[in-house]
C-alpha cells in the first residue's frame, strides 16, 4: 500500500452545521429509465430488505440504506481489558481499526483521543501502534477533505514513530473520484443512464469537499488498497463478496482495482463503484458461508468491515430527525455471521457513534 505524504495541518475548514439525517440529502433530478428503480419505485429507505447481493441491474442511484427489520444478530459489548496483547509475538504495537468517518472530523479526533492515538493537538502519540481506516472518509458530513488531510498526516507521523496509519478504499472514495473525473458523463448503469455527479449528490456529496479537493487528494485515494489481512483479520470496506470478482489473492484484487482506476474509463470505474456499494452479503441465511468464501480465498480468521451502519444491521433505527431515542445505542462493534464478521460502521451519519476499536475482540 502507498501511503500519503505529509500535509500541512489537518486541513480543517470553516465549521459547517452537522448533517445528521439521511432525509437532509439533496436528490438531483435524475430518474432511471428501467430496472428496479424505475418510475414510481419505492424510495430506498422504505424498500423491502435487500437479500444476498444485488441483482445485476442494481445501480446506486438512490439512497441504499433500507430499514432492515432483523432480530437475528447480536451487538457485542467489548471489554478491551479482556483482549490479549496484540502484536506481542512480533514486537509490533496494538492494532486498531476505524469505521466510516463520512466527514465528521471533530468526532474522529475525539474518538482517536479517547484511545490515546492522538494528543490534544491531533498529533500521533501512539508510538508503534497500528491504525487502519476502513474507508468512506467523505460525503454526508461537513469536512471530508479535513478527514483525508488528517489521515495523510497521521500516516507520516505514525511511520516516523515506528508505527503506521493506513487506509482502505471505500465506495465513497470511488464516488468522489468519479464525480471529479467524469462529472456528468453518462455511464451504463444497468438501470438506465446514470452519472457520477448525480450519484455523488444523491449520496451526500458536499460542495465544500469538491471545492477543496486537490490533485494530491485524488492521487492518494486512487492508490488505496481494497483488501488487507492483518493479524488474522481480513480488512475490507464493504460487506459484500464482490471482491472475488477482482482476483483470487489480496495482491491481485488491489492491483486490479488500481489498474481500473488508472485506465480512467468511466464505465469501468462505475462498475467498480457499483460493486463496492453492495451490502448485507454476510447477514441472513448463508451469510457465514459468504464470509468463509472470502476468508478461504484471501486468508484470515475473521472479516472486519464498515459500509453498512450497525443500526441497520440490528434492524431498528430511531427517528431520522433525532427526536426518537428508541433506536439502538451503538457502543461498540457488531459481531455476527457465526462470529466471523465484525461490523465497524457505528452510524455517525445518523447521530450514532464513530467507532475506533482495538483488535482482536475477545468474543
Amino acid at each position: 500500500m502507498v501511503e500519503g505524504s505529509m500535509t500541512q495541518g489537518a486541513g480543517q475548514g470553516p465549521e459547517v452545521e452537522r448533517t445528521a439525517t439521511l432525509r437532509d440529502f439533496r436528490v438531483p433530478a435524475y430518474v432511471p429509465e428501467t430496472g428496479p428503480y424505475a418510475h414510481g419505485a419505492q424510495p430506498a429507505d422504505t424498500a423491502a430488505p435487500a437479500r444476498e447481493g444485488y441483482p445485476d441491474a442494481y445501480t446506486p442511484t438512490q439512497r441504499d440504506l433500507p430499514v432492515i427489520n432483523r432480530g437475528d444478530t447480536v451487538q457485542v459489548a467489548v471489554d478491551p481489558a479482556a483482549a490479549p496483547a496484540p502484536g506481542a509475538a512480533t514486537g509490533q504495537g496494538p492494532l486498531y481499526v476505524v469505521g466510516d468517518v463520512h466527514g465528521y472530523l471533530d468526532e474522529l479526533l475525539a474518538a482517536l483521543r479517547e484511545k490515546v492515538l492522538v494528543d490534544s493537538e491531533g498529533r500521533w502519540c501512539a508510538g508503534t501502534a497500528r491504525l487502519w481506516f476502513l474507508g468512506d472518509f467523505t460525503d454526508r458530513g461537513p469536512d471530508g477533505i479535513g478527514v483525508i488531510d488528517l489521515v495523510m498526516r497521521l500516516s507520516a507521523e505514525a511511520a516516523a514513530a515506528g508505527g503506521y496509519c493506513k487506509a482502505l478504499m471505500g465506495n465513497h472514495e470511488l464516488l468522489l473520484l468519479g464525480a471529479k473525473r467524469f462529472g456528468d458523463t453518462p455511464v451504463h448503469s444497468g438501470a438506465g443512464t446514470a452519472t457520477f455527479q448525480a450519484a455523488w449528490l444523491l449520496n451526500g456529496g458536499q460542495k465544500s469537499d469538491m471545492d477543496r479537493l486537490q490533485d494530491h487528494h485524488l492521487q492518494w485515494m486512487a492508490r488505496l488498497d481494497a483488501v488487507e489481512e492483518v493479524d488474522g483479520h481480513l480488512l475490507v470496506h464493504s460487506d459484500t463478496t464482490a471482491y472475488l470478482d477482482y482476483g483470487d489473492s489480496i495482491e491481485a484484487v488491489n492491483d486490479t482495482v488500481r489498474e481500473t482506476i488508472t485506465r480512467n474509463d468511466a464505465d469501468e470505474v462505475w462498475d467498480l463503484f457499483r460493486k463496492f456499494t453492495k451490502r448485507f452479503s454476510f447477514r441472513d441465511e448463508g451469510g457465514a458461508d459468504a464470509v468463509r468464501s472470502l476468508l478461504d480465498t484471501y486468508g484470515g480468521n475473521r472479516i472486519v468491515h464498515g459500509h453498512s451502519p450497525i443500526p441497520y444491521l440490528l434492524g431498528e433505527v430511531g427517528s431520522e430527525d433525532g427526536e426518537d431515542n428508541a433506536g439502538p445505542v451503538v457502543e461498540g462493534p457488531h459481531v455476527y455471521a457465526d462470529g466471523l464478521a465484525i461490523a465497524m460502521d457505528g452510524g455517525v451519519t445518523m447521530a450514532g457513534k464513530l467507532l475506533v476499536q482495538q483488535l482482536p475482540l475477545d468474543v
